[in-house]
């Protein structure tokens, strides 16, 4: 890739907004090419997610071997993970081993807070304050900003009178959070909360779990890492990386090419047995039409009850963690390890809110329709402003003073996740209308900061000044990741951050990319290639003509 050099009068070619996994790999492709970046974090450290969600048993749903950077052979074949999948702490290892390997901490600064970011046309550039009153130009804005970064704790009259302490699983102490011989109470069981469910189980004196809606939860079948199957993930990386891109979900998880209702209820059970064997997110990948047809998925889903049943000894309490109201999969699927097995503890109490909802926390616990719940210690596991969360509350001004915040009024709007009409020269990484979250997130981290760098490069070498999505591209791209989210299960079960639902206010909107990591990664680099169709290109549409714009790049 040609090397060039762009006028730092602005003082940075590209400041990049966040230093999780995206911010880090985006420092460190857009110096290869020489340009002048900075990278601005609000968090005291680098490592975004894995920076920020330290609560007990934080561990990530792919594995270890899969969840890294494939950009060089040298960092993936001496990296060591210890465990198939890896810890907070780990990961975080990991990130900052990375930062200091290719020598990119200079660059980044901390405890740093971007506030306000506008785009002047006059000058081309961006404008980026931060909570200091710093101020940062540069004619390229990255926005590595997360999907779940924004802790969204719910609005429960009382919390302010509570006299223990409380704690979000998305912002935990750095210090961790003693339990030990205390009443404890967990709000939540999704991801994090069946994570840090069976660990706080065993600290504390006792467990409160206030459920909402039961979760499907699979084994993780963790376990220390095999040196053999290292060696040999290390020794075909090269192949496991292509699979993973070409993939549906961006990893190397083998996917069943059987459709369920094309085999035998025998082999449909053997089948679900080898992914619960398997463990973690397996269970998706059992059968091709497992999201999209309701009679295999039903049966799944009545499997993985089945285990809840055989796991759990009270009847009651076992019913009550069997989701009923949604298709497997179709809310975040969960990966732990003694989630169900929690429950026959003698400590550990299970409350269904939806029988006796959440009145109000009172000062010395938690008060429901039928019971007050003393506790000393209360921990949200109640997720995120997903998606969106973190660009609205930055809120960024494009061109004729369009406010991000309004423009998304209904819904978030972008081309191919990367780039919003009206919003020159700003790149999301990972964002809405992107495979994002129904993917491994360092796989489609990676293609979009290599996507972005090129579309860099292509207009720095064109002599062109902006880019951003053409109207009509990215009206028809929203259409199409709704028409395919339509042709699944997911259109049957609303009640999710997949749609922004968890959030008071926000628009029932289905926002990432189901259309398989491959497939949207050869659409991207197909129209990158062919002159960037359905993009405006220094103001102006590119010289190859839309022809049909309500599909354009579709």
């Amino acid at each position: 890739m040609q090397n060039f050099e762009i006028e730092t009068s602005r003082g940075y070619d590209a400041v990049v907004v966040g230093a999780g996994l995206a911010g880090i790999y985006a420092l460190y492709k857009l110096r290869q090419q020489g340009l002048k970046v900075k990278v601005l974090e609000a968090g005291s450290g680098i490592g975004g997610t894995w920076f920020h969600n330290r609560y007990p048993g934080a561990r990530c749903d792919i594995e270890s071997l899969d969840y890294s950077y494939s950009f060089d052979n040298d960092l993936q074949q001496e990296w060591k993970w210890t465990e198939r999948y890896a810890s907070q702490p780990e990961i975080l290892r990991y990130v900052n081993h990375v930062a200091d390997r290719f020598e990119l901490r200079e660059h980044i600064q901390l405890d740093t807070k971007v506030v306000s970011a506008v785009f002047a046309e006059d000058d081309n550039a961006w404008t980026l304050t931060t909570d200091s009153g710093q101020v940062y130009q540069a004619k390229y804005a990255v926005m590595a900003t997360g999907v779940l970064s924004v802790p969204q704790v719910p609005s429960t009259t009382g919390l302010e009178d509570f006299t223990g302490e409380w704690y979000h699983s998305g912002d935990w102490p750095n210090d961790g959070v003693d339990v030990r011989g205390k009443r404890v109470g967990v709000i939540g069981t999704g991801s994090s909360g069946t994570q840090m469910i069976p660990l706080l189980a065993e600290q504390a004196d006792e467990l409160i779990v206030f459920q909402r809606t039961a979760n499907f939860c699979m084994p993780a079948q963790n376990r220390p890492m095999d040196p053999d199957v290292e060696q040999e993930w290390k020794a075909t990386y090269p192949e496991r990386r292509q699979f993973a891109r070409q993939s549906g979900f961006g990893h190397n998880q083998v996917a069943n090419p059987k459709s369920g209702k094309d085999v035998t209820a025998e082999e449909r059970q053997a089948e679900f047995e080898n992914r619960w064997q398997l463990g973690g997110l397996y269970m998706m990948r059992a059968f091709k039409d497992i999201l999209t047809d309701k009679d295999v998925n039903n049966e799944a889903s009545e499997y993985v009850r089945s285990k809840i049943r055989s796991i759990v000894a009270d009847p009651k309490t076992a019913e009550e963690l069997s989701p009923r109201e949604m298709p497997l999969g179709t809310k975040r699927l969960c990966s732990g390890t003694g989630y169900y097995e929690t429950f026959n503890r003698e400590n550990v109490t299970l409350v269904d809110v939806k029988e006796s909802p959440i009145e109000r926390v009172i000062p010395t616990g938690v008060r429901t329709s039928t019971a007050d719940y003393d506790l000393d210690v209360l921990c949200f596991a109640t997720g995120f402003d997903a998606m969106t969360g973190a660009l609205n509350r930055l809120n960024p001004v494009g061109r004729d003073g369009r406010e991000l915040r309004d423009y998304w009024a209904a819904g978030p709007r972008t081309y191919l996740g990367l780039t919003v009409n009206g919003f020159p020269n700003m790149f999301i990484i990972a964002g809405p209308g992107s495979p994002s979250v129904f993917s491994n997130m360092v796989t489609s981290i990676e293609q979009h900061v290599e996507w972005i760098a090129d579309a860099i490069e292509y207009l720095e070498s064109n002599g062109l000044t902006s880019i951003e999505a053409d109207f009509e591209a990215e009206a028809g791209w929203i259409e199409h990741v709704n028409e395919v989210a339509n042709g699944t299960l997911y259109r049957d079960f609303k009640a999710t951050w997949f749609y922004g639902a968890n959030v008071p206010g926000k628009p029932v909107v289905f926002m990432p990319y189901l259309g398989g990591v491959g497939n949207y990664w050869n659409r991207i680099t197909r129209i990158a290639q062919e002159g960037y169709e359905g993009f405006l290109l220094g103001g102006r549409r590119p010289a190859e003509s839309i022809s049909n714009s309500s599909s354009a790049g579709i």
